[in-house]
Order: C-alpha cells, then structure tokens, then sequence
C-alpha cells in the first residue's frame, strides 16, 4: 500500500501562489517574493497571531507579570531577605521547608504514576467504533518546520505511510519566510496532492506556537493534529484518534498519542530522555487523564477538534512551551484529555548544547504557564475547582520549585556529610524535625522515580536502561541548571524559541521503529475525563 501511495505523487500540490510563492524546480528558493507579504496575508497573521490576546487577555504571555505579581513577588523578596539577615536560623528552616516540600510534590506525582501503572486494567466495553473511509471527517495535519531540510524525505515518508483516506486528508507544511533550503526540499519531493505548504510571513515572535496559528488559519480539517519535523507516528493514529473522540463525547477536548525516541541508546542524555518520556506519557500523564486533573500536553501528536481549537483560543505565540500552556486552558475552559496507546516516535537530543537549550525552553515555558494561570488565583479556583486547582500547584509551581531547590538539597546533605554532622540541627528541635523530612523526601522521591522508570522500561519491553535508570537523580541536576538560565531567559527573552536541530534518521527514512508492546494495564489506552473512562481500541 505504501509503495502504491509513493507512485501517486504528483507535481501538482495543491497550493495557491499566495501560500507558497512562486515555486517551480527552476526557481527552488523563490522566498524573495516574501519579503513583503501581501496585505491579506499580513491581515490574516495578525488576526492569528492576535487571537487569543484580543479574545482572552489574561491568558496571553505577551505581557509577563501584572502589577499585583510584581507586587507580590517584590514583597516575598523583601521579607526572605531580611529573614535571611536578621534571623538567619528562621531562614535556613524555612529554605530547609521548602526544600521537603519540593521533593514531596516529586515524590506524590510518581506514587500516583505508579499505582496507575499497577493497577487492574478495566477490560474494554462495547465493540470497537468502525467507520467506513467514504465516512471519516477530514483530518488536518500541521507541522510546522524551521531549518529542516535534512528530514523532509523522512517527514514526507512518515505522512504518506498514515493510514487514512488521501481524499480525507489535508496535510499542511508550514515554514517560515526566510527558510529557503526546506522549501527547496520539499519542492525537490514533489508532494502529493493532499499536501500543502503554507508560508508564515516574518515577524516576531519567531516561535513554533506562531507558525501553528498562522497555519490553522488554512485547515479545513474537522480534527487538527500536530506533528513535528522528525516524528514518525504509528500509521493507525489519526484513525486511533477518531475513535477516541467519537467516544469520549463533547467534552474531549484532545487526544494526545504517546511519545518516545528511537535513539534511545544513542548516548546517557538520550537514555534518560527515554526514561523520562517513558515513565511520562506511559504512566504520569494516564494518571492525570484518570484523576480527571489538567494535562500538560506534549509537543507534539496532539490531536484537537478544530472547534475546540477555536473555543480556547489555539496556541498562545508568546508562551515557548505552548502545548503545557494548552493542556491547562482545555482544562479551565471544560475539556478533558485522553492519552492513546499508539505512539510517536522522534528524536532525542543526544549532545548536551542542544538537550540544555531544548529543556531551558520548556522550563521559561512552565514559568510563563505558571505565572499566567496565576494572575487571578481565585478565578483559577473557580475554573479548575478545588483539586484540579491544588494538582496545578503541586504539578506546575511544584515542579518549578523542585527544579530550582534540590540541588541545595544535595549540596547540604554533601557537606554535612563531609564536615561529620557537626552542624547539623539540634535532635528534637523544629529545625531537626525539617531537616530530616527533606532528607526523607528526597530519598523517598529518587527511589520513587527509578521503580517508575524499572516498570515502565519493563512494560514497554526496553532493554539495556536499567543502569541509567539508577542515575535518574543525578539527572535532574542539569535540569536544575536549566531551569536558572531559564529564569535569566524569562527576564532577558522571554520570548526567544531555542531551536533544537534535527537529524535523519540512520537507515531507511520510511523505516519504522520496532513496535513495542501497551503497558501490561493498558493504562496509557484510558480515557481520563474524570468519570466513565474507557480502554481505547
């Protein structure tokens, strides 16, 4: 079948000179005619790139911190400074505190992972939904492409090879104005007929968030996914995900499909991030989906109806890690969000510059997402009600404040080890009483983490991680310093989106990675619309 769909391309994409410029294979870089967009063309980047801020401000991340915020936050910084001055003891228990109470947050999100993970599966209900390909809505698909000219054979492999109807389809590519080598290699792929290339105006901010609004404004799909460059879905997904919807009712805002790298054992950073990514989207976030709490999106292979898209407003072009952003509006806004079993396979980054740039970007991201949602606490409470609201702080300002504190943690335990114990808190005070529990939760919260990763990597049939997954907690260190040079970013350049670069995938671009079996519960299969969740497909 695959062959057959790669003898169906045709010169002929369908394109319009406005969205693509003048393409031809003589003329492969013909961007110069972007330079000064067309005035509808500005018109409709505007609109897009200013639809949630005219239609929700107080969730838009163009603006950082309100009045009441700076106040708040200055104030906070006062009183912990003259803490720190002139009652210093009073200021170490309190750090101390914080430092529990960080670990604490780690710890409770990874014993509610890993009950998820153990317990029973419920047997799946009812026959599975078939629907005729004469009777599938049309689905679009956006990826939005920067300085990737090197995976667009694989792309357009990993597109072609979904199994759903062509004439269902409406795949858009879109690139920004000055990125003249991609387009030249997808001119030089001669798309098929269902796919499109959309051209983003230049202009700032120059984000992935930015591109997708622009792009949408082109979708003629009923359902929306997201896909980036290097990814290689499971072919049934789009298929998966119809199923899902058509399931879980109107209050299914989005699907999100599974992720993992395919190059895993690439090098210790790509290790981890298969750790991290298995133990994320195959049991933290299913237990999300199943308390009925708010779910920070992944990146990617996230599937919308286009009229839930539009409802909240899309993505946000000012927040860097927009799909965190997202999950929580669909949460605020009524919409719930079921985790697929298929999966999405993509790229790990497997040298440290390009793993560190990538994690400060989803750390300022989490910051904007945090302080956004935090401009009215109470209409957060209201819109969140009480758990969800408290799993907002626990989850979201938790893990911000467990990034930024634990490696003091480390440190402190280090040097009291070095120095004998000497200053160590008097037994039977307060200050004793704290100490130990931060030491207790931090021990607790590793040893949490790394039976999380053992199960998942199990479930998931990964072999040759076990040894990486005792050094989870060593991990979390240069997490921690990039969630620093996030901070600095967020003061500096709140906006700037590091770009992380993108290689071919070794062997044939169309080849797939090894399937690999569901989670032994299926827990990643559920529905998690806080009631009457079922098993997917």
């Amino acid at each position: 079948m695959e062959a057959n769909k790669l003898r169906r391309r045709t010169e002929g994409a369908d394109t319009t000179a406005r969205e693509i410029g003048r393409l031809s294979p003589a003329n492969p870089s013909p961007l110069a005619s972007q330079a000064e967009p067309a005035a509808d063309d500005k018109a409709r980047l505007d609109a897009a790139v200013t639809a949630l801020e005219r239609r929700y401000p107080a969730l838009s991340a163009r603006v950082g911190l309100t009045t009441p915020q700076r106040l708040t936050l200055t104030t906070a910084l006062l009183l912990a400074s003259s803490c720190a001055l002139f009652f210093p003891g009073v200021a170490i228990t309190a750090l101390q505190a914080i430092l529990a109470a960080a670990f604490a947050c780690l710890l409770l999100v990874r014993l509610i992972a890993i009950a998820e993970v153990l317990a029973p599966a419920k047997p799946p209900t009812g026959e599975p939904l078939r629907t005729a390909n004469a009777d599938l809505p049309v689905y679009t698909v956006l990826a939005a492409l920067y300085h990737e000219a090197d995976v667009v054979p694989q792309l357009i492999e990993a597109l072609i090879a979904l199994d759903y109807p062509e004439a269902r389809l409406d795949i858009i590519l879109a690139l920004e104005a000055d990125d003249a080598a991609t387009l030249s290699a997808l001119v030089t792929a001669r798309l098929p007929g269902h796919m499109r290339i959309v051209v983003t105006p230049g202009g700032s901010p120059r984000t992935k968030p930015r591109a997708l609004c622009y792009a949408l404004t082109f979708a003629r799909g009923d359902y929306v996914v997201v896909f980036d460059a290097e990814d290689q879905p499971e072919p049934g997904q789009l298929r998966d995900a119809h199923r899902a919807f058509a399931m879980g009712g109107p209050r299914l805002g989005c699907v999100q499909a599974r992720l993992n790298v395919y190059n895993r054992h690439e090098s210790w950073l790509t290790k981890q991030f298969a750790l991290e990514y298995t133990a994320l989207f195959d049991a933290i976030l299913p237990s999300y989906t199943r308390l009925g709490v708010p779910v920070p999106l992944g990146g990617t292979s996230n599937h919308f109806p286009h009229a839930v898209l539009d409802h909240v407003g899309a993505w946000d072009p000012y927040n860097v890690t927009e799909d965190a952003d997202i999950g929580v509006r669909l949460a605020r806004f009524g919409y719930a969000v079921a985790i697929l079993q298929s999966t999405t396979w993509e790229e790990a980054p497997p040298r440290a510059r390009d793993w560190f740039a990538q994690r400060t970007r989803w750390q300022k991201g989490w910051l904007q997402t945090y302080l956004i949602h935090m401009r009215n606490p109470y209409t957060l409470w209201c819109d969140l009600g009480p758990k969800s609201w408290i799993w907002f702080q626990i989850v979201v300002g938790g893990g911000l404040l467990s990034a930024l504190v634990h490696p003091w943690l480390y440190a402190w335990a280090v040097w009291h080890t070095l120095e004998g114990g000497m200053a160590l808190p008097q037994p039977g005070t307060v200050a004793a009483l704290v100490w130990r529990l931060a030491i207790a939760n931090m021990i607790a919260a590793c040893l949490a983490a790394i039976v999380l990763a053992i199960i998942t990597l199990r479930a998931r049939g990964f072999k040759g991680l076990l040894l990486p997954a005792l050094a989870t907690p060593l991990y979390w260190l240069p997490i921690s310093l990039a969630a620093y040079r996030a901070l600095w970013e967020w003061v500096a350049k709140p906006h700037y989106w590091a770009k992380t670069p993108h290689r071919p995938r070794p062997g044939p671009s169309h080849s797939a990675p090894a399937a690999t079996p569901v989670p032994a519960n299926s827990a990643a299969a559920r529905i998690g619309a806080g009631e009457g969740n079922r098993t997917l497909v």
